[in-house]
């Protein structure tokens, strides 16, 4: 049909282009020139009637691939993959955000997570995120008439499992040190990471040219 003849056409012509760009992204990420050329060839599907990949299409790749369902967290998510914060993300942003999200080491995964979490981007995650955050993930899993008060005692117990300064919110410093104490605490406050199932099979798809990116003719 004519979206896959207009789809070989821009992969016939992106392959030299591809593979420049792919060159100098794998010295800022995880992922070898083979990995990356599948990504920008994924990310010339997921944006050919859009040109930029905006927030809608990024929410379908992360629900049909990585079975994440909270609008919060995947709007968060949107936003921490998105350096320049234009609404937008280009290829090297696509690219460099899912190194992270998919193959990031530590230091990497926890800047990555406070930044999900830090809501109001000031550098703290205060009560009143932790709160949000995990009402939206728990309300769904509960059957209690009013959830908040339970909350309410679940953030009090965080911080005082995490906040190593006392000042009643979470700092970078406070949260890399419990991720540092305890690896769970890395998604303390809502699942922003895949699995390692979904993970190994993204990877997988990629290479094989397989991946369901939701494409809705939008």
């Amino acid at each position: 049909n004519e979206y896959k003849s207009y789809l070989r056409m821009s992969t016939l012509l992106g392959r030299k282009f591809n593979a420049k760009v792919a060159e100098v992204l794998s010295k800022k990420c995880h992922f070898s020139k083979e990995q990356i050329e599948h990504l920008l060839s994924l990310y010339s599907q997921l944006t050919l009637l859009n040109k930029r990949l905006d927030r809608n299409i990024f929410r379908d790749l992360l629900h049909n691939n990585f079975d994440m369902t909270d609008d919060i967290l995947m709007d968060r998510v949107f936003r921490a993959f998105d350096k320049d914060n234009d609404g937008l993300l280009n290829e090297e942003e696509f690219v460099t955000g899912l190194s992270v999200f998919l193959l990031g080491n530590v230091d990497e995964k926890v800047d990555y997570c406070f930044k999900v979490y830090d809501l109001n981007n000031d550098g703290h995650i205060q009560r009143e995120e932790m709160f949000q955050l995990l009402k939206n993930s728990m309300v769904k899993q509960t059957t209690e008439e009013d959830p908040d008060e339970g909350i309410k005692d679940l953030v009090e117990l965080m911080l005082k499992k995490m906040d190593h300064d006392h000042d009643n919110r979470l700092s970078m410093d406070d949260y890399k040190a419990s991720v540092m104490e305890e690896d769970l605490l890395m998604e303390a406050f809502g699942p922003c990471l895949p699995s390692q199932d979904k993970r190994d099979i993204f990877m997988t798809s990629l290479i094989n040219c397989t991946l369901d990116v939701g494409f809705q003719g939008k």
